[in-house]
């Protein structure tokens, strides 16, 4: 999972993409890069680790020069976390040059890494797949490209190529030196992609694309559509748009993880509102507790911050139970569930989080989060509420058990560090020291994520039900994955 963003504008670009990456920081904050092009194309890089404000000085931003331009901020899911030669974006300098930043994981390097060293004969220098990727469109580039001049017929026979080639996700934004910005989507649609224009006085259009729609509206961009699975957009130099479908059979089946956590509340994505999904999971979750937990032992409903704080509202008022904020939370602590290692994600949950004595006191309580993924963050908290006096806890997840690894740009990959993995409800709960646990059926989940939009008639489930929708994921490249994690 990654945050990325592109624009083209008729002035400097730099100061827009940097305050779009703080409006995507919740989609990674191991690392972050910015690259601008001006018109002769000359391109101008910055990356660092760590969050946007801590990248980025006055004289970096100076030299970020140009108004095209494109960000990333980076949640490591291939690679090393802590390795500053793994932030985005990539740079390769033939054909023309090409900057990229992608968001997603591919399933296939074992195939790509062989395939470009000994057909493409390209030379890769780091273990991340957008490098891989931006190779993979630079070579196809060079094969389609006949006559002095790029047009955009000839970057769509290329992206046709890249899905040819390329297996997984990948949402992903590129910049070609001296002829314009070129974005697309894979063709399943499982990351996030979204397209927006602003018109100026002098009637020119300026133009964004990124990962969620709240960084059209901060920028007072108008939201034209989602970038369609398969589909490829390019904004020429005098932002031109050129669109063109790509993929010989798209289809839009998104990444229900995104709605469950990964995407601020207030983005609408592929049709649907991310904050009214996450009340329609607290309606259903609501029937599930009532059905599974004994009369009378709830006294009070409480949220696990933020992302859990729609779903919590909806169980307490749906089983008319007072709703009350038990844990107060430390903003200046980044997500931890994106924190690289266990012993990081442990430490910082009580560094986060703070029970508030009052309010837990002689209660039999109800936790609501978002998700359980590898329950180091739900054990802390768990205990934490039965250090500040609770007489029960019940544990509620808003997500189904996480079962399976997600190979799609979650970091989940192992099945060994799930808590949901070979273990029953009830020795989910003995596990996570719980008195009750109850989670989201399977099927409430998708239904209501899918009651936001009749145009979307499938998810990525796959974390929740081992069904990897791309078709090309093997019992075999599972245990690779794990493998290469454990190494």
């Amino acid at each position: 999972m990654c945050g990325i963003v592109g624009m083209v504008g008729r002035g400097s670009v730099n100061q827009e993409i940097y305050d779009s990456l703080l409006l995507l920081q919740h989609r990674g904050q191991d690392s972050t890069g910015i690259a601008t092009a001006e018109p002769s194309g000359v391109f101008h890089v910055h990356k660092a680790k760590g969050q946007v404000r801590e990248g980025f000085r006055t004289r970096d931003m100076r030299a970020l020069l140009g108004n095209l331009g494109l960000g990333h901020v980076r949640y490591a899911t291939k690679g090393t976390a802590s390795s500053e030669e793994e932030a985005q974006p990539f740079y390769v300098n033939a054909p023309y040059g090409i900057v990229l930043v992608h968001n997603g994981n591919l399933t296939n390097t074992r195939e790509l890494t062989e395939e470009l060293f000994r057909k493409d004969r390209r030379h890769l220098n780091t273990s991340s797949d957008t490098e891989l990727l931006v190779n993979v469109l630079a070579n196809e580039l060079q094969t389609v490209i006949s006559g002095p001049d790029l047009d955009p017929a000839q970057v769509f026979q290329a992206v046709t190529r890249v899905h040819e080639r390329a297996e997984g996700s990948y949402a992903a934004i590129a910049l070609i030196a001296g002829y314009g910005l070129l974005a697309f989507r894979d063709p399943f649609g499982i990351r996030p992609l979204i397209l927006g224009t602003r018109r100026n006085a002098d009637g020119s259009y300026e133009w964004v694309v990124t990962s969620e729609s709240l960084v059209l509206e901060n920028g007072e961009f108008e939201v034209v559509r989602d970038v369609e699975p398969g589909e490829a957009v390019f904004i020429d130099l005098e932002g031109n748009l050129h669109t063109r479908q790509c993929a010989t059979d798209p289809k839009l089946v998104p990444c229900s993880f995104e709605y469950v956590y990964l995407a601020r509340p207030d983005s609408i994505m592929n049709g649907i509102s991310v904050y009214e999904a996450r009340l329609r999971m607290g309606e259903r979750l609501a029937d599930t507790i009532a059905k599974y937990t004994p009369p009378g032992v709830i006294d009070v409903v409480m949220p696990i911050p933020d992302s859990a704080r729609p779903a919590a509202m909806q169980v307490a008022r749906k089983l008319g139970i007072e709703y009350r904020e038990g844990f107060y939370k430390n903003r200046y602590v980044g997500r931890t569930f994106i924190m690289p290692g266990q012993a990081v994600r442990k430490k910082s949950v009580r560094q986060k989080l703070n029970a508030m004595s009052s309010e837990f006191k002689g209660k039999n309580v109800l936790l609501i989060d978002d998700s359980i993924v590898r329950g180091t963050t739900s054990k802390e908290i768990i205990q934490m509420a039965r250090d500040a006096g609770a007489a029960t806890v019940t544990f509620a997840s808003a997500a189904p058990p996480v079962r399976y690894p997600h190979v799609y740009g979650i970091n989940m990959p192992s099945r060994h560090e799930l808590v949901a993995h070979g273990r029953t409800i009830p020795e989910i709960a003995e596990e996570l020291g719980a008195d009750y646990m109850v989670y989201q059926e399977v099927e409430d989940l998708k239904a209501a994520i899918l009651e936001g939009s009749p145009d979307v008639e499938d998810l990525d489930m796959s974390c929740f039900d081992g069904r990897y929708i791309t078709g090309t994921v093997s019992d075999e490249y599972l245990a690779w994955v794990e493998g290469s994690q454990e190494s």
